[in-house]
């Protein structure tokens, strides 16, 4: 399994230079294709109008917002100059969630910023939060003062459910490439640690038989601390600039609400994650 194509995610009003660096470092290590992606909607006044002056207003709006978008492509297109032999653009006028679900079938992985505000404007902004439940490919969430992937050494944070497996399988070339590769449990309150050393000792045989060497640890759970930062902690131990983590969500009366964990991963994390559900 390899990586043949990246899409990375532009936003209108936040800094995109970290997640085009990570993604033309992706295109070149893996020689892909790249696939730069970006949408807005002109968002109405709250203010009601109507008439030509409303239709003036809409006009202006989407000009502004197309006129945004070709200064993203540009600045994609100086990005990933010499980066990969097949560079592409997309945009549209839509919600960007929507047209970022509708296109990520073209994508092996989709790079997108990390730290979004609690609450984004759909108008103008898909976020991690509206990507990592519904796009079916792995979202490498990279935060805004990140410059490279540094793989010598990443932290798989393991829990036995379908999400962990999805997001260790859907990480193999990036521990393909990496020196070091350590699988991590943390105990849950009342969780038995043989049980859960055997599950983590079963995922580094599985890495190993596909050639990736694994070290295997299971922590006890902090009290005072949530699992995120006992996490963040874990990996600044061991200096993984990467984790890789299941990603996880319910629905409520049809709102995606994501999981503790996964919601920190992809609004405060300081490293990259790579997420999968």
């Amino acid at each position: 399994m390899t990586f043949a194509t990246v899409m990375v995610s532009l936003a209108l009003d936040e800094p995109n230079e970290a997640r085009l660096q990570i993604a033309g470092q992706l295109a070149e290590q893996f020689d892909a294709a790249i696939i730069g992606i970006a949408a807005a909607q002109f968002s109405p006044p709250l203010y009601f109008t109507t008439g030509q002056q409303a239709q003036d207003l809409i006009e202006e709006g989407q000009a502004a917002v197309r006129k945004r978008l070709a200064e993203l492509e540009a600045q994609f297109r100086e990005a990933t100059r010499h980066r990969s032999r097949y560079v592409e653009w997309r945009s549209a006028l839509d919600f960007p969630a929507r047209f970022i679900l509708s296109e990520s079938r073209a994508a092996d992985i989709i790079v997108d910023g990390g730290r979004s505000p609690p609450f984004a404007d759909a108008f103008s902004l898909a976020s991690p939060k509206d990507l990592v439940m519904q796009t079916g490919r792995p979202l490498l969430v990279v935060p805004d003062k990140m410059d490279w992937l540094d793989l010598r050494s990443v932290l798989v944070a393991w829990k036995d459910t379908a999400e962990a497996r999805r997001a260790v399988a859907d990480s193999m070339p990036l521990l393909r490439k990496a020196r070091q590769v350590t699988v991590t449990e943390i105990l849950e309150q009342g969780g038995s640690r043989p049980v859960a050393l055997a599950g983590v000792n079963d995922v580094v045989a599985w890495l190993s038989r596909h050639g990736i060497a694994a070290a295997e640890r299971v922590s006890e759970n902090n009290a005072s601390r949530n699992t995120p930062l006992q996490l963040d902690e874990i990996a600044s131990e061991l200096g993984a600039s990467l984790i890789v983590a299941g990603a996880y969500g319910h629905s409520r009366f049809r709102e995606l609400i994501l999981g503790g964990m996964t919601q920190h991963f992809v609004t405060q994390s300081s490293r990259c994650v790579l997420l999968s559900h």
